[in-house]
């Protein structure tokens, strides 16, 4: 199985090492100009340890594996007429799946993959690998690597509790992220949770603010704790999660500056767009700090953020975990 799922259905599922080698290596043929030789398939993504041998037996088995997957990988060399070391590839032509005739279950299974791999660009696993290959001196076109769709909202562990304490009427309290990264305890009459853009959220009164707030689950350090006894409130007849969900969503404008020929899709968003030799300078409208900070590092060093500095701390964080996990 690619992707192993705890079988409690309210747990975040989680990938396995190998899976996680896998999507690297995927990640890594699809986005590479040329043909990628052993070695530098080796240098470059975590995973293939050992001795020779070793290494030869486990690339053997994850091309046995993505072939069984349906993903088709291209044998070649740098120049046919030469018989110099083979490479490797996977062309984003060949790189296609039919979800007309897929049961629900199928495609549900499909989208957890779909998570996967897209969570996995955060987690440093596939980035790093990227990182990797261009120190080694090979470039690579991370716009041609198709996206899987549709998204599958994975369930955060505290939806379970949020929705007991619903049902309920209990206080619930936790520690949450601020916008400035400062950590706070609220507490809160939890009305509602629902999911928006591929987060959950949890609506209710704040009891310090004395006034309906929005909080997003995975903001929320550790678990919810419970407060006080059960029924101590009610719901207002008036209160929909979706609605205010709905309302919730504020624009923001950020300025990026974007490698010419690089980064395609963010120039699609492009509102505004100044040319200059190498660089060009784009405004754009986002939501959610979380998702450009995520669009901004698939691209690695293409894209820079000028403003806002939110999203610029966050960039220069991300990056800073990465170096620290994987050098």
């Amino acid at each position: 199985m690619f992707f192993r799922v705890d079988e409690d259905p309210l747990k975040v599922p989680t990938v396995s090492r190998k899976s996680e080698r896998l999507v690297s290596l995927t990640i890594a043929l699809l986005a590479t100009k040329r043909f990628l030789t052993k070695n530098e398939i080796f240098d470059s993504i975590e995973g293939y340890e050992g001795e020779a041998d070793a290494k030869e037996r486990m690339f053997e088995r994850d091309k046995e594996d993505l072939r069984n997957l349906g993903i088709t990988i291209e044998v070649g060399s740098f120049d046919p007429l030469f018989e110099d070391e083979a490479g490797y590839r996977i062309r984003a032509d060949d790189y296609q799946l039919e979800i007309s005739d897929l049961t629900p279950t199928q495609l549900g299974l499909l989208s957890l993959a779909s998570t996967a791999w897209q969570d996995s660009v955060l987690d440093g696993t596939s980035l790093s690998a990227l990182v990797k290959l261009k120190s080694l001196g090979v470039e690579s076109d991370l716009d041609g690597i198709p996206k899987i769709s549709p998204r599958l909202v994975a369930v955060d562990p505290n939806v379970a509790r949020i929705i007991d304490a619903v049902s309920h009427r209990q206080v619930i309290s936790f520690t949450y992220i601020q916008e400035d990264l400062k950590e706070q305890i609220r507490a809160i009459e939890p009305y509602g949770t629902g999911t928006k853009n591929g987060h959950w959220y949890v609506a209710g009164r704040d009891l310090d603010k004395n006034d309906i707030r929005v909080f997003r689950l995975d903001r929320i350090l550790g678990e919810i704790s419970y407060q006080g006894k059960n029924l101590s409130y009610s719901i207002p007849a008036e209160f929909r999660m979706q609605s205010l969900l709905q309302s919730k969503a504020k624009i923001e404008k950020a300025t990026l500056e974007i490698r010419r020929g690089k980064a395609h899709t963010l120039l699609a968003r492009a509102e505004n767009i100044v040319d200059h030799d190498e660089w060009i300078r784009i405004t754009l409208s986002y939501s959610e700090v979380d998702e450009l900070v995520r669009d901004v590092l698939w691209h690695l060093d293409d894209v820079k953020v000028l403003e806002p500095q939110i999203v610029r701390e966050r960039v220069i964080q991300a990056l800073d975990e990465l170096i620290v996990r994987h050098g």
